[in-house]
């Protein structure tokens, strides 16, 4: 009969009520946009420094192309 009465009492939730899962979701959906976030920053990082070195390899051709008297325009 203990199987049919409420032992937690009235005050106690469910544990499984949808307010927990719905914290649950949020502080997972928090820690997924955070990651997202972190890849994108990290991918842009990557993005200018190949366009630093592609500016770099650049300059120094031109450099180089102009001592030794190439006409480049």
């Amino acid at each position: 009969m203990t199987m049919l009465t409420q032992t937690r009492g009235p005050s106690k939730p469910a544990p499984y009520s949808s307010e927990t899962q719905n914290a649950a979701g949020a502080g997972a959906a928090e820690a997924h946009l955070g990651m997202i976030k972190r890849f994108c920053m990290l991918a842009l990082t990557i993005l200018l420094a190949g366009a630093a070195l592609a500016g770099i390899i650049a300059l120094r051709a031109f450099a180089i192309l102009h001592t030794l008297n190439f006409n480049v325009h």
